[in-house]
């Protein structure tokens, strides 16, 4: 699928998702990071599906709903082990979204996050996009680095070559 023959709904659902990542990566309190993060997975999801679902005929009986996660997985197969690990967060989500802080760990938020920057990144290029570089900010170690070092670590030498 060209990038050029996208909906315009898909590049809108791409840059929610985008802005909800970002909302989990500078969130402070661990259950909005998780709900954010949750909900960045969620709309890429349904960037992909704007682009790939096709309405099916109706034939007069209604036929049950199906969240996206299922959706994705049907549409997209590739992807359906994404699905599933979304689709088991979605009850964490909704208690952090309540406002439950022992919903989720700061750990399971932070992993979240990357993944969700991770799926996005993934879902631009099934979209034939160039991936979105992954924020800086996601690699900050939340604590101090032991150094196990007697000397401080410095830059490697640059080497010039002999003529």
């Amino acid at each position: 699928m060209s990038p050029f023959s996208l909906p315009a709904t898909t590049h809108s659902y791409l840059a929610r998702a985008a802005e909800s990542l970002h909302d989990a990566v500078v969130a402070r309190d661990v259950p909005t990071r998780y709900a954010c993060a949750h909900v960045a997975a969620l709309r890429a999801a349904a960037a992909l599906l704007a682009a790939r679902a096709r309405p099916t005929g109706s034939s007069g009986r209604r036929r049950p709903q199906k969240n996206a996660w299922v959706l994705l997985a049907e549409i997209a197969p590739e992807l359906a082990e994404w699905a599933t690990f979304f689709a088991a967060g979605a009850a964490k989500r909704a208690a952090a979204e309540a406002g439950s802080t022992r919903a989720v760990t700061e750990r399971e938020a932070d992993d979240l996050v990357r993944d969700a920057d991770r799926f996005l990144a993934v879902v631009e290029q099934a979209l034939g996009l160039t991936p979105h570089l992954p924020s800086p900010q996601l690699c900050v170690l939340t604590q101090p680095f032991a150094q196990p070092f007697a000397q401080p670590f410095t830059q490697p030498a640059h080497h010039t070559r002999a003529g």
